[in-house]
């Protein structure tokens, strides 16, 4: 499994079901008896166009089963939309979520799909009349939406960026809340927290999260790990191909390479132990 120049990527990872989950993860299965770590998170902890995703260097290096609950392109919609991965993530002696971004969710503007969650649905009443100009039938994908949103009325924009901000707080607390077991937030970007809050390119993921936001999070999770120095261009791989599963058309994504996942394992490991035999 690889990705190769050109675009190409080279079979597809192995998948598995854990429970009564009805979505299809990242494999190898890990068994679910004895002590595992749970990580919850999109495109990035799936491990998209990388041979080892994080989780599973954590695994290698601890000895402590790592359960990959990542779901390409997955927002606070999926994590909290499916009742048997809240239940796999109860389960664990500590659960890491990836912070998601603020655009893929449903809120009172609009709805998104409930798996694929950066896919546009529909606008409701309140953004049709905030935005009476915009023809919503035209997007496919809430960010290539919010860029035009944007780019028609800044100031606008900005009441809709608002309505996202308390969504995905309230989101968050709830999904932290639901998943009985210690909560580490991950931070996996190439930007710091508090750099390009609002902008919606994909360079900026998680798009429209901020530290303040993060850290209004801090007091019912254990611990927050910022990756973002580790995640750098030089650490990423080609952007997919536009016909790739996952891409957006239109918006190039480049995604972290294994070099960054390996970062990030070595940040997280040393604040697991901590959780894990404190």
């Amino acid at each position: 499994m690889s990705f190769h120049g050109k675009g190409r990527w080279n079979a597809a990872p192995e998948t598995c079901r854990y429970g009564a989950s009805k979505l299809a993860f990242r494999g190898p299965k890990r068994s679910l008896t004895n002590e595992y770590v749970a990580f919850l998170g999109g495109t990035e902890t799936y491990g998209k166009f990388v041979a080892r995703p994080f989780a599973q260097r954590i695994e290698a290096a601890t000895g402590v089963a790592c359960v990959n609950l990542g779901q390409p392109n997955a927002g606070i919609d999926v994590m909290l939309g499916d009742p048997g991965l809240v239940r796999i993530a109860s389960g664990a002696a500590a659960a890491v979520v990836q912070v998601p971004c603020a655009a893929n969710l449903s809120n009172p503007f609009y709805k998104v799909h409930s798996r694929r969650n950066d896919r546009f649905l529909r606008a409701e009443a309140p953004l049709r009349a905030l935005f009476p100009e915009v023809d919503f039938t035209e997007f496919s994908f809430t960010r290539h939406m919010l860029m035009h949103l944007k780019a028609v009325s800044p100031e606008r924009f900005g009441e809709v960026r608002l309505e996202l901000a308390r969504a995905w707080e309230t989101g968050m607390r709830r999904l932290i809340a639901v998943i009985r077991a210690p909560v580490i937030l991950l931070w996996f970007s190439e930007r710091a927290p508090d750099r390009d809050e609002d902008a919606v390119e994909a360079r900026c993921e998680p798009v429209l999260v901020g530290r303040e936001m993060v850290v209004g999070l801090q007091r019912p999770a254990v611990a927050f790990v910022e990756a973002g120095k580790v995640a750098q261009v030089g650490a990423r791989v080609a952007s997919p191909p536009p016909d790739a599963a996952g891409s957006e058309a239109g918006v190039p994504r480049d995604l972290p390479g294994q070099d960054a996942h390996d970062a990030v394992a070595e940040a997280l490991i040393p604040v697991l132990a901590g959780v894990l035999d404190p």
